[in-house]
């Protein structure tokens, strides 16, 4: 980064009054600043950052007097553990130090690279995981709760939440015609299992209804429970529709209809899928002789998106106190469930075709329990789900959806509009840069839920329509977006 590039970045800030998403001021003038450690945890946990040491944020952003460049350089490094000791942080991120000058004084300007998903989270030391990570949000560093520590550190490893036994189950808890049906499915989907066990509670250990000591596992429980919610009452689909596009709307009822789905997954994710269909609307068409009604939204683009929140979610215990949501309103549905990404997914390939288990006992089990309505089975585990979840939104001239992980949470939001009456990404974009002034691709993707490349597109057919300007050139790693006069009047 050279001196002119700084003073645009350092421009920036001055106009917003503030850091931002991407950018930490500190001045650390004679020592390091000891909430360093905190934006450097931050930035590492999110989608990285710029860190400029030596100006004054409280001064209009201008350099500090008397900045003791070497001493708080080597102070930084220590505490990245590069000069031999211990460092401050736990998961140090790579980073890049340069010095530049400004207004004739030599600042530091710190890189600090996002962490790969499975070195996450970055963490202060003396805090501990679970007090010393954080995230970076606006220009905050704001501590992650425990859930999210949880879903950072689990995020390459199955969970064995689901083969846990349920404290109190009892194989009478489970539906015994519902278990039968599985098990004369199981013989001829998949004979091995069943091989030589010679009795009932020996078939219900080999497809994990019931663990080695005879207990209920959760995944057995939720599969073919007789009233799972006896046991975790939190554990169902709740499907709320709401009167225009946002929650609690003013002079709106609070909703508009509203249905607790309960029961086994198979049972909760047909219910779900029935009362949101309810809510939309239909279209008929004439094929031939024959009127043909079409849902707006696909139906099995529905059910894939509830199912993979129900089969997906985190089941470990802090969880267990957490419902999905589907949440209706005017132009979009959204299906959200607890737990982040697994698996070596991001959202850079969710769209790959590869399949990740979290609860690799529950989809397993689910593969092989019949859904109520004879639908098939909730589980497939061929990483076919979104995929076809694209396809059969495009086939039908809407928005493609936007899945928009979290640390702790993920959310898959389907548009009711058709594409060329409105381009949600497009608007999510705008948006944001009303609302934040200038941002980068990174930060957009953080902001809309959009994948990187998602809002590269987006950005350049923006350009094109006289609507964004970026703020450096192509080759610039400081390249950020706003938006022009035109679209200034035109939103």
């Amino acid at each position: 980064m050279n001196e002119n590039e700084l003073t645009g970045l350092l421009e920036s800030l001055r106009r917003m009054g503030s850091d931002d998403l991407n950018v930490e001021v500190k001045e650390s003038a004679t020592t390091l600043s000891r909430d360093v450690w905190e934006t450097v945890s931050a930035f590492a946990n999110t989608a990285g950052g710029i860190i400029v040491l030596g100006v004054s944020e409280r001064a209009g952003f201008v350099p500090v007097e008397n900045f003791e460049t070497e001493k708080v350089l080597n102070q930084f490094v220590a505490g990245m553990g590069d000069a031999g000791g211990r460092g401050k942080l736990a998961n140090p991120p790579k980073y890049t130090i340069e010095r530049v000058e400004l207004q004739g004084t030599v600042v530091l300007v710190i890189t600090i690279e996002e962490l790969d998903p499975s070195s996450k989270p970055c963490y202060v030391i003396e805090r501990g995981a679970q007090g010393g990570s954080y995230k970076r949000i606006d220009d905050k560093d704001v501590p992650l709760s425990s859930t999210e520590v949880l879903s950072l550190s689990s995020y390459e490893r199955t969970s064995p939440s689901d083969r846990d036994a349920v404290p109190g189950a009892v194989a009478g808890d489970l539906d015994e015609a519902l278990v039968d049906r599985t098990i004369e499915r199981a013989f001829s989907l998949t004979p091995r299992a069943m091989r030589g066990a010679p009795d009932k509670k020996t078939k219900l250990e080999r497809l994990n209804f019931l663990d080695s000591q005879g207990n209920v596992t959760k995944a057995g429980l939720l599969a073919a429970g007789a009233y799972p919610q006896q046991f975790y009452p939190k554990l169902f689909i709740d499907v709320a529709v709401y009167a225009g596009t946002q929650k609690g709307a003013a002079g709106s009822l609070r909703f508009m209809d509203r249905t607790i789905c309960e029961g086994t997954l198979g049972e909760m994710v047909s219910d779900a899928v029935a009362a949101v269909v309810k809510n939309l609307r239909r279209t008929s068409t004439i094929q031939g002789v024959s009127r043909v009604d079409s849902l707006e939204i696909p139906e099995e683009v529905l059910r894939e998106a509830i199912a993979n929140a129900a089969i997906h979610r985190e089941y470990g215990d802090r969880f267990c106190g957490q419902s999905i949501a589907v949440d209706v309103f005017d132009d979009r549905i959204e299906v959200a469930n607890p737990g982040g990404l697994y698996g070596g997914k991001t959202r850079e390939n969710l769209f790959d075709g590869s399949s990740r288990c979290r609860n690799a006992t529950l989809v397993k089990l689910m593969s092989l329990v019949p859904l109520p309505d004879g639908a098939g089975s909730p589980a497939e585990g061929n990483g076919s789900g979104i995929p076809m979840m694209l396809d059969a939104m495009r086939a039908q001239g809407l928005a493609e959806p936007l899945f928009c992980p979290g640390f702790d949470r993920f959310k898959v939001v389907l548009y009711r509009a058709k594409v060329e009456q409105i381009d949600h990404g497009g608007d999510l974009i705008v948006a944001a840069l009303k609302r934040n002034g200038e941002l980068g691709t990174r930060e957009l993707a953080e902001c809309t839920g959009l994948t990187v490349s998602q809002v590269r597109v987006r950005v350049n057919a923006l350009i094109a329509q006289g609507e964004l300007e970026p703020t450096a050139s192509a080759t610039s790693r400081n390249r950020k977006y706003r938006l022009t006069e035109r679209a200034e009047r035109l939103h």
